[in-house]
């Protein structure tokens, strides 16, 4: 009999239960991946990423008298051109750009910015400015919604992190897996024992309403897959692709590399850095989250190359607003508006796309957006995802962001 205990603790074997059997189907069947399958992976800046010290118009006489404590010096800044340049701590980033594989969108937003992480984050969630924080499903979550078969036995996102999935995600229809490990695929070994002697004693005795029925259904269904998958991850860790640096964002990103490389199937992956809230002694910290973001970024992108992969795969990395172009009194800044957005991959354009926001021309001391976050939604969906993005966000423009 499995207990509630039990129950409660193999949850996550059931929440992966969706997904496992569609990728061992498609892995069997040694199906050939489709020249149209792309993927799209969101890494979310959670905090407020201070995006006048990330990409830095090291030049400019604005920026020097605004940051006279959090300045970078011109001699330290990773130049793009003769006007911006990266911090010193996204070198790896700034070879991603050299190599065509980074465009960066300087000033990206929505109209009447709002300050507060919640409904900003809600906003750029739901892809409406109008969005509530408290309700309403995600840009990702409506997209998949259109896409997905009612038969379809395939996870359409996962989310790879230890807090709940972003509301980002949430669809009517589409499944959304939530792990932070490997291992989350895992089995244990007392648990599928006790579950093959419930099938050889219970077998069809137990009412079909029974939860632990309704357990024994599902496991039976999924872990002799699991097993074949764990055998298969296994190996293919083994091999070490790439190396990754030794932290929590590489490892995510390592988990989701690991995910494509088997072909799980999947279209969305999304992870989350958190920290970039700097109200008070920014320097050292925001240095350390840079070098994080730049460092894991560029082995996901290697080890996708070396699995000849990386051209199916692109990243968007935002954060819900930029931070004030003044700094504070406690050598941090204050939450401010338009910031600037990454996207990685090789089929990307590349470079700078759109015009760095003035620092003269201020919105009650804040960066003026160049363009509309609903514009790069837009874009991805069309251009990379091939999915028509009129439902989404009809009026906006698209741009030219992909090859």
């Amino acid at each position: 009999m499995i207990t509630r205990r039990k129950f409660l603790a193999h949850s996550s074997l059931i929440s992966l239960a969706p997904m496992i059997p569609g990728f061992l189907n498609r892995s069997l069947a040694n199906e050939s991946t489709r020249v149209d399958d792309t993927i799209l992976v969101v890494l979310q800046l959670d905090g407020g990423n201070d995006g006048l010290n990330t990409v830095i118009p090291y030049r400019n006489d604005h920026y020097l008298r605004s940051r006279r404590e959090l300045r970078i010096a011109e001699k330290d800044v990773v130049k793009l051109n003769d006007e911006l340049g990266l911090h010193p701590a996204m070198k790896p980033m700034a070879e991603m750009y050299q190599a065509g594989r980074l465009t960066i969108l300087p000033g990206v937003g929505y109209p009447n910015p709002d300050r507060s992480h919640f409904r900003s984050m809600a906003i750029w969630h739901q892809g409406r400015p109008d969005a509530d924080e408290n309700s309403g499903y995600g840009w990702l979550g409506r997209t998949l919604d259109t896409t997905i078969a009612s038969t379809n036995p395939t996870a359409n996102a996962v989310f790879v992190g230890s807090q709940n999935p972003p509301q980002a995600l949430w669809g009517r229809r589409s499944q959304v897996v939530s792990l932070n490990h490997a291992n989350d695929f895992r089995l244990s070994t007392e648990f599928s024992t006790s579950n093959h002697r419930d099938q050889e004693s219970s077998h069809d005795s137990v009412s079909i309403n029974d939860v632990s029925s309704y357990v024994n259904r599902v496991v039976r269904q999924t872990y002799q897959s699991a097993r074949q998958f764990t055998e298969q991850i296994d190996h293919d860790s083994s091999k070490s692709i790439s190396s990754y640096p030794d932290s929590e964002l590489a490892q995510q990103l390592s988990l989701i590399s690991l995910m494509i490389r088997n072909n799980l199937g999947a279209r969305v992956y999304y992870a989350s850095q958190t920290g970039y809230d700097t109200h008070s002694g920014q320097l050292g910290p925001h240095q350390r989250l840079l070098g994080t973001l730049a460092g894991a970024l560029k082995a996901f992108f290697d080890d996708l190359a070396a699995a000849r992969l990386d051209d199916r795969v692109v990243l968007l990395a935002f954060s819900e607003f930029g931070r004030r172009v003044q700094e504070n009194e406690s050598e941090g800044t204050d939450h401010g508006a338009a910031g600037p957005v990454f996207l990685a991959g090789p089929e990307t354009v590349g470079g700078i796309s759109g015009q760095y926001p003035s620092l003269e021309d201020l919105d009650e001391g804040d960066l003026k957006m160049s363009v509309d976050f609903r514009s790069v939604y837009r874009t991805i969906l069309d251009d990379w995802l091939r999915i028509d993005s009129r439902f989404l966000v009809a009026e906006e423009k698209s741009l030219r962001l992909f090859k």
